[in-house]
């Protein structure tokens, strides 16, 4: 039999292991989301460092898919902060 006065865990162990097991909102959404983060990143990154030495047709294509991921960064942002 358990006794009552001996605890195997203290209760802010216990409150940051239920935080962290069972989060108020879905894990997926961030990690879309920062996929969309490191997409925008990475097509910026190329944009100034490879740009000069890019043609127009490349550099265009990045520019479209640029403002797509910053179109879809601020769709997820402002579900999340609902």
């Amino acid at each position: 039999m358990i006794d009552k006065e001996s605890k195997y865990m203290t209760m802010g162990l216990a409150n940051t292991t239920l935080d962290v097991l069972n989060p108020s909102r879905s894990v997926i959404v961030d990690m879309i989301m920062v996929q969309f983060i490191a997409s925008f990143i990475t097509m910026l990154m190329l944009l100034v460092f490879k740009g000069d030495e890019m043609g127009s047709q490349t550099a265009s294509y990045l520019l479209i898919g640029l403002f797509a991921s910053l179109l879809m960064i601020t769709g997820i942002f402002s579900r999340i902060n609902k």
